[in-house]
């Protein structure tokens, strides 16, 4: 039996040694090395939707696309548009319709899909992005994106994010990646906030396998059936 609707949810993360994802600098921390950065361009091929939080389009201004070009190509071929289809969720509807997640990267490809929690509205993003309102549960997201073709989901953060749905047991893989450094900064962002979380010593996650790429070492964990 499914453990969840909808798509097969894989989470990726890099943090730092004392498990930061990012400073408290205004400026992005990069943690990931050139070999850890194309493992991840080639994870992005192989899945139909890449979502992160609102504060992360917010900070980061991501452009979530498939990078390698021979990658883009694959995906062509087997009828898929270039990148996947980008997917934010957010409560407040602040969000900026210059920001580069709205870009659409070629003609055809999916607008990207805004989630809408809590009644949010953003009458700015009309014509740039698909807005679907959802109640605040990540299997009602899923469900909506299986109803929108999606059938693998990479969820890439931030810190609210990988909680909400970590805290729901809505990740089938984890993708763990440590960098070789530690950020010692209080203020500095988590992988996941404090709270309850299912897996436990008694029900812990499974170590898939360990990877180590330049200097980063890879950690995959699997949930569940």
């Amino acid at each position: 039996m499914a453990r969840h609707p909808g798509p097969r949810v894989t989470a990726s993360v890099i943090t730092s040694l004392d498990g930061h994802i990012d400073d408290a600098s205004p400026d992005r921390l990069v943690l990931s090395g050139p070999d850890d950065l194309a493992a991840v361009d080639a994870l992005r091929a192989q899945v139909d939707a890449i979502m992160v939080g609102a504060r992360t389009v917010r900070r980061d201004r991501p452009r979530l696309l498939v990078r390698d070009e021979a990658l883009r190509s694959g995906r062509r071929a087997a009828g898929r548009s270039a990148s996947p289809r980008k997917v934010t969720i957010t409560a407040s509807g602040d969000l900026d319709p210059d920001n580069p997640f709205f870009a659409v990267p070629a003609p055809g490809a999916p607008p990207p899909l805004v989630f809408l929690l809590g009644g949010a509205e953003v009458p700015q993003l009309a014509g740039l992005a698909e807005g679907v309102p959802v109640p605040d549960d990540p299997r009602a997201v899923l469900a909506a994106l299986a109803e929108r073709g999606v059938e693998q989901l990479l969820v890439e953060g931030g810190t609210r994010l990988h909680g909400w749905f970590l805290a729901a047991d809505a990740v089938d893989e984890l993708r763990f990646a440590v960098a070789p450094f530690l950020v010692g900064d209080a203020d500095a962002p988590r992988f996941v906030p404090p709270g309850r979380y299912p897996a436990s010593v008694e029900d812990p996650w499974r170590l898939l396998g360990v990877e180590v790429l330049g200097q980063v070492a890879v950690l995959r964990y699997g949930r569940g059936a």
